[in-house]
């Protein structure tokens, strides 16, 4: 495909993002219809895609129109490419462009819901501009070292065209600075000696208050990301719920994969024990992660807001009676609701618990945005 051809099928999948397609869907309907597009077209056509839905305001503004057509004209001025050369109707090219382009106001350059601004500013303080903007670009590639030592693991990494960098978010963090596509294919990767995980969500995990003979509830599991990383860190009994069941499914090989054993339970047999530790990581706006998940941005709501607020309080309400000891209230979100004052209300909702420690981090940490309360049961005889 020509470069001119690849803007074409961009526009035709953003179209179908807009008319509401998740964008994922769209562009596998895309390839699907396009067996001409090789491996290098479709990465190239995801590329733009992604750009222009993390970037939908302030192209739509430099493109002239809210449109697969104007955002991708806008991702072209925006990086200062001529678009004439490329816009020029002939073969599969898209029509030339007669759009205007129109200054974004300051949130558009920031690619910010309007109606989110006012919590965001609020929640991020002086952060709020940087870490917009750099919610506007691609959110780096993050390994965890599960295994071996981290120069010994990023020789093997290089070894299969994966070259990368310790991070200083966690101790086993490693940020993939070339060849990120092999990183799945590579040795490390299939002999378990990585796992995919971002810097923040593993600093969060390193914050845990765990010790061998320990047992744990990871209680909206997921995938098993922290799970995994929480065997890795101590010899723990590990459960992982969630209430989705079908998240878990590649749950045993990743875990026989990396040498651990974590049993996935049912909700009726997560609430018939007790456990040291609950790990809460519960559903929320993603706000901290739009950069890696930029629809996120566009498609919550006020309603959505509210009834993700309601979910968090009935789960925090759900496991705290699971805890002998410690609770961890974990989102990725950004938003002051979502963290500190769900914690706020949950602690005046129920006795005999002390907030032992708060971590926020953004973008400008290098990771996702994260946020943990460590909760610890107040001792009865204290």
């Amino acid at each position: 495909m020509t470069p001119a051809a690849r803007l074409s099928a961009a526009i035709s999948v953003l179209e179908r993002w807009l008319a509401g397609v998740p964008a994922e869907q769209a562009l596998i309907n895309w390839a699907r219809g396009s067996r001409y597009a090789g491996s290098g077209d479709r990465a190239a056509v995801r590329d733009l895609v992604f750009d222009a839905i993390r970037c939908r305001r302030s192209f739509a503004a430099l493109g002239g129109a809210d449109t697969g057509r104007g955002l991708i004209l806008g991702g072209l001025r925006a990086a200062g490419t001529d678009p004439a050369p490329l816009f020029t109707g002939i073969g599969h090219a898209p029509a030339p462009a007669t759009e205007e382009a129109r200054e974004p106001t300051d949130l558009e350059a920031l690619d910010c819901p309007e109606w989110l601004a006012p919590r965001l500013r609020d929640a991020l303080g002086p952060d709020f501009a940087g870490v917009m903007e750099a919610l506007r670009h691609r959110a780096p590639v993050f390994l965890r070292v599960a295994r071996g030592s981290v120069p010994e693991v990023r020789v093997m990494l290089a070894e299969d065209g994966v070259t990368t960098e310790p991070h200083p978010l966690a101790e086993r963090a490693l940020k993939v600075t070339g060849g990120a596509r092999k990183v799945q294919t590579s040795r490390a990767w299939q002999d378990g000696v990585v796992e995919l995980q971002d810097a923040a969500s593993q600093a969060v995990v390193e914050a845990l208050p765990l010790e061998d003979g320990q047992t744990v509830l990871d209680f909206c599991a997921g995938g098993g990301g922290k799970s995994l990383a929480m065997a890795a860190r101590a010899r723990l009994r590990i459960s992982a719920h969630d209430a989705d069941p079908n998240r878990m499914r590649d749950l045993p090989v990743r875990a026989a994969r990396a040498g651990v054993r974590i049993a996935r339970v049912s909700t009726a047999d997560a609430l018939d024990d007790r456990y040291d530790l609950v790990l809460a990581d519960v559903p929320c706006t993603g706000s901290g992660s739009w950069r890696r998940s930029p629809e996120g941005k566009w498609s919550l709501t006020e309603a959505r807001l509210e009834e993700l607020l309601a979910i968090q309080a009935e789960i925090l309400d759900v496991v705290a009676p699971l805890s002998r000891d410690w609770l961890a209230y974990v989102t990725c979100s950004l938003l002051h609701e979502e963290n500190g004052a769900q914690i706020d209300a949950f602690l005046s909702r129920h006795e005999g618990w002390e907030r032992m420690r708060e971590i926020r981090l953004t973008p400008l940490d290098g990771g996702d945005g994260f946020h943990l309360s460590l909760l610890r049961r107040i001792p009865v005889n204290r």
